[in-house]
């Protein structure tokens, strides 16, 4: 069965530069980069779960995946330094500010010879990726224009119920239940699948059937943390209400797809580390499986 727990609780797993590079010890793992929703928010408050908005990489044998480029990217580009030339392929589920503001202040893509390939689905107003990354580096907003960018950046424009193939890795692309044109990903690869579905807004009235049917039996599948307390009230409540509709539909889906683990990222900025602690301590005395993600928390597939 795989391995999801990290060996050490609170803090992440590293494995050396040359077994995320190789593959030799560790074939498939993600790493969080980013679990916050929104806006960044560091500070004494938030060090444990850390406070970078969303972006998580997935490494799998040599293929590098990257899915969303909030500020967390940043950091993960500083890592990729050490590891040129670099090529990666880059997914977005929308353009929210929280899920692109790290891509402008991404050093590798600065540097030749480096390749990135990036893709995303067209968004409400008809605009392409592309497009929409460009225009958040424009003047007088940005300094810096994305052509400044020497790496070779290579654009895809998704639709869903597409299946993208990187030599052995399969990546399929299904929309959400979301109004700004936001997509869930699950990546498959020798027999092991993970669902990225961070942008989807759950209704407790209905399950949907296209995340259903995208989590089937998946290894891993990673949601949103619903606001389960306004954020007025975060700091002083000693209840967390997380048996409200939008939790049990969250836990009703991934009990009927058959999902192995569940990890609930992307936090209201507000959640301090002591709120998230009683959020995932009442949530695995019912679901055992379910573990709240960590900024440099390493998870083996």
């Amino acid at each position: 069965m795989p391995d999801f727990a990290p060996a050490v609780t609170n803090l992440p797993i590293f494995y050396t530069k040359a077994d995320m590079v190789t593959g030799s010890t560790v074939d498939f793992f993600i790493q969080f980069w980013g679990v916050r929703d929104k806006i960044s928010s560091p500070g004494k408050d938030t060090i444990r779960y850390g406070g970078n908005t969303s972006c998580v990489e997935m490494r799998l044998g040599k293929k590098c995946l990257i899915f969303d480029g909030g500020t967390g990217l940043r950091v993960l580009g500083n890592k990729l330094l050490s590891q040129m030339p670099v090529e990666a392929h880059i997914f977005f589920t929308n353009c929210h500010w929280d899920n692109i503001q790290g891509f402008p202040f991404f050093t590798p893509a600065f540097i030749p010879g480096n390749c990135f390939h990036i893709y995303g689905a067209t968004a409400s107003n008809g605009s392409s990726m592309e497009q929409r990354l460009a225009c958040q580096m424009q003047p007088p907003t940005f300094p810096v224009p994305i052509q400044i960018m020497q790496s070779e950046l290579q654009f895809y424009n998704l639709t869903s119920g597409e299946k993208v193939s990187l030599d052995d890795v399969t990546v399929e692309i299904v929309s959400l239940n979301s109004l700004q044109g936001s997509v869930g990903y699950k990546v498959s690869w020798r027999g092991y699948s993970v669902v990225y579905a961070t942008a989807h807004s759950f209704n407790h009235k209905y399950l949907d059937d296209k995340l259903l049917c995208l989590a089937h039996q998946a290894d891993l599948l990673i949601l949103d943390a619903p606001y389960v307390i306004s954020a007025d009230e975060t700091l002083n409540s000693d209840v967390l209400h997380w048996q409200d509709d939008i939790w049990q539909t969250g836990i009703t889906t991934a009990k009927a797809a058959a999902v192995k683990q569940v990890v609930i990222s992307r936090y209201n900025p507000d959640y301090d580390d002591d709120f998230l602690d009683k959020m995932e301590a009442k949530i695995q005395s019912v679901y055992p499986n379910y573990l709240l993600a960590r900024e440099g928390m390493i998870m083996r597939i």
